[in-house]
């Protein structure tokens, strides 16, 4: 399994591809993109099962793919990463099928299946031949309402989480500053707290936590099923209707009320961990989807880090020779406001210091001056050519109807296009002005520090760590 632990696209050892809106979903040029979707073809079903179907033939193959509207802003403090366990244990198997025979039979057929978490929402898939449509939709109908974890198969994976918990952020200083930083930078809201769960609500969460949990939010009523590829698209509504129909609607999941209230002042955010180089992050409350700043911010993240031309790379890496990597990151395709974030690790012997001045100096240029119609036609260019190349792919089609159907619509698709070339070089100038300032902004410093102390040692009973 797949685990979005963290938001965004930021660092190549995500494991994952990056789900920002910037990163995925490019605008649909005219013509064939456009004529793409609309084809799609949306039903509900009597229990409130939402139903997106697309038709594409170029090959015998199909993506399945069930969405739910459950991820870690769902949770409580003390019971974080319920959603990522969930996950895990949705493998575990149901008295129709058990542990394993779902991705056998899966990869028996020829096709492939995994799941991923995020923050806002949980989804499982398989790809491969159109064949097996009716008996994906029905391993997965049997699933969401006949999963069978006893004690023992529960704390097993539990376990397995916790070790993938050590592994990916208490042995990785820069995660773990990730983890330190958006913790400081949300208050109030539950985007603070990672994916996966912190470490002792991980160890503390009991089987009873992890069955409420999946009766409250695995029902047809808080989900979306997604079929693209060479299918007979009425057939293929009859065979959802015939996998997920007889199962009951659950009471409405509890709404997400929490907001995060405004900063009045920078936060700082110092981790002293064992590495080789220091980090720095800039965090920055931005808004998602929902407003209409959020497309001249993804244009001005496409300015400031989009390839190694992109002006943060350019300068930092190649002209000044202050970072080994630098760019920035925002994902408005979120269920709630959300962060714009800047990074950069510096060249040995180059300080934290240097690089947010470098970093600062950055934003504050194009705060000062109108980008180039040059540089604002290049991303536009790119943004482009980068979504005709995705739409290739059966998966990532159905990736950007499920997730934009989670947490928003699934019609944002068409409407971004003309928001995105709509977007001026004024507009890239006055968001940078709005919300890349100081009183806004929450700064991670990763402090290398030398230890002799072996791993084993450096962690605490309970799962903490010196």
């Amino acid at each position: 399994m797949q685990t979005l632990a963290r938001p965004g696209r930021i660092f190549l050892f995500m494991a994952f591809l990056g789900f920002g809106l910037g990163a995925a979903l490019f605008p649909t040029p005219p013509g064939v993109a456009a004529d793409l979707f609309d084809q799609v073809v949306e039903h509900k079903l009597a229990n409130g099962l939402k139903v997106l179907l697309l038709k594409e033939s170029r090959a015998p193959i199909i993506s399945v793919q069930v969405w739910y509207r459950v991820g870690s802003r769902n949770e409580e403090l003390g019971k974080t990463g319920l959603s990522h366990l969930a996950e895990h244990l949705m493998f575990k198997g149901t008295a129709k099928y058990g542990p394993k025979v779902f991705s056998r039979l899966v990869q028996k057929a020829g096709g492939q299946d995994n799941a991923f978490t995020s923050r806002d929402y949980t989804a499982y898939f398989q790809n491969g031949p159109k064949t097996e449509l009716k008996r994906w939709l029905e391993m997965e109908a049997d699933r969401m309402q006949g999963l069978q974890v006893d004690e023992e198969a529960f704390r097993t994976e539990q376990q397995v989480v916790v070790e993938e918990r050590r592994m990916r952020t208490e042995d990785d200083p820069v995660s773990f500053l990730m983890e330190e930083t958006m913790a400081a930078a949300f208050k109030a809201h539950p985007y603070q707290w990672p994916v996966i769960g912190w470490f002792h609500d991980i160890n503390s969460l009991t089987r009873d936590d992890f069955l409420k949990y999946y009766r409250r939010f695995y029902i047809p009523n808080n989900s979306t099923v997604v079929v693209v590829g060479d299918i007979d698209t009425p057939e293929a509504l009859k065979a959802v209707q015939a996998a997920f129909g007889s199962i009951p609607a659950g009471p409405e999941p509890p709404k997400v009320t929490a907001q995060e209230p405004r900063q009045y002042g920078e936060r700082r955010v110092v981790v002293h961990r064992e590495a080789q180089l220091p980090f720095v992050l800039m965090v920055y409350h931005v808004p998602n989807w929902q407003e209409a700043d959020a497309y001249p911010l993804e244009m001005l993240n496409r300015i400031l880090s989009q390839g190694r031309s992109s002006r943060i790379y350019h300068h930092l890496v190649y002209q000044k020779r202050l970072a080994l990597s630098a760019g920035a990151d925002y994902a408005f395709d979120t269920a709630d406001p959300t962060a714009f974030t800047l990074y950069a690790q510096p060249l040995p012997g180059k300080t934290a210091e240097q690089l947010e001045e470098g970093l600062e100096a950055e934003i504050e240029k194009l705060q000062r001056e109108l980008a180039p119609e040059k540089e604002l036609t290049k991303a536009k260019n790119q943004i482009q050519s980068q979504f005709y190349m995705s739409l290739d792919s059966l998966f990532f089609r159905g990736m950007l109807l499920g997730r934009l159907e989670t947490v928003a619509q699934w019609q944002l698709i068409k409407i971004f296009i003309p928001k995105m070339m709509q977007v001026t070089a004024e507009d890239v100038r006055r968001v940078a002005k709005k919300y890349l300032v100081p009183e806004n902004r929450t700064v991670g410093v990763l402090s290398p520090i030398k230890t002799e102390k072996t791993r084993a040692e450096r962690y605490r009973p309970g799962g903490t760590i010196e």
